[in-house]
C-alpha cells in the first residue's frame, strides 16, 4: 500500500494523518457491518437546529443502484471509480424539516459534516473514502426520483484500498504523486483577514 502519511506541522489524529483519497480499490467485498457504522456515524453527525437534512443512496458493485450512480459519473472518475466496490451519493435537504416553507441555508455545510464523519469511521475500520463533484446531478437526481427540495451534492467511493499498477498510466501518476496542502498560515488569520494569527507567533 502507498504510504501517503501527511507531513503536519502540528499533531493531529492518526487516523486523519493516514487519511487521503485513492483511486485503485481493492475487488474485496466490504463487509456491510462496516458500511453500516459509517452511515450511523453520519447521523451521529451534528447539524444546524438538528435538523439532520442528510440523506444518502449505497450502491454495491453489482446490483443496480450501483450501476446507475455510475452512469452519472463523468469519463474521468468512470476510469477509476469503477474498481470500487461501493459507490454513494449524498443528498441535502434544502428546505427545513421543521418549516417546510422556510430553506436551510446551512444544508451544504451539514452534509459535509456527515460526510466528515463518514470518512473517519470508515478509516477507523480500514476503508477509504474519494468523494467526487464530476458528476451529472441532475440525472442523478433524476434516476433516483429526488423529492423537489432535496440536492443529490457528492458521489462518493468507498472500499479497501488497491493496487494503483491497475490503473491508466495517467491515473497512476496522480495516485503516487505526494500530498500537498497550503501552509496553515495562509488559512488561519486574527484582527482582520490575512493577518497572521497570535497563535501561529506565539509557536514561531
Amino acid at each position: 500500500m502507498i504510504n501517503k502519511t501527511a507531513e503536519t506541522t502540528y499533531a493531529i489524529h492518526s487516523l486523519l494523518k493516514k487519511r487521503w483519497s485513492p483511486r485503485a480499490f481493492s475487488n474485496k467485498v466490504v463487509e456491510s457491518e462496516k458500511l453500516l457504522s459509517m452511515l450511523e456515524a453520519a447521523r451521529w453527525s451534528p447539524s444546524s437546529s438538528n435538523e439532520q437534512p442528510w440523506a444518502f443512496i449505497v450502491g454495491l458493485k453489482g446490483d443496480e443502484t450501483y450501476q446507475k450512480i455510475f452512469d452519472t459519473l463523468v469519463e474521468f472518475n468512470q476510469l477509476w471509480a469503477i474498481t470500487a466496490p461501493v459507490l454513494i451519493l449524498s443528498i441535502g435537504n434544502s428546505m427545513s424539516a421543521k418549516n417546510p416553507t422556510k430553506p436551510n441555508a446551512s444544508y451544504r455545510y451539514d452534509l459535509g459534516q456527515s460526510v466528515a464523519h463518514l470518512t473517519f469511521q470508515a478509516m477507523s475500520d480500514g476503508l477509504f473514502v474519494h468523494q467526487m463533484g464530476g458528476f451529472d446531478t441532475n440525472k442523478a437526481a433524476e434516476l433516483f426520483e429526488i423529492p423537489q427540495g432535496f440536492h443529490v451534492v457528492t458521489a462518493i467511493a468507498v472500499g479497501y484500498i488497491g493496487d494503483p499498477e491497475v490503473l491508466h498510466p495517467n491515473l497512476k501518476k496522480m495516485e503516487y504523486a505526494d500530498r500537498e496542502r497550503k501552509p496553515i498560515e495562509s488559512m488561519v488569520f486574527s484582527g482582520q483577514f490575512g493577518e497572521t494569527t497570535t497563535l501561529l507567533k506565539s509557536n514561531q
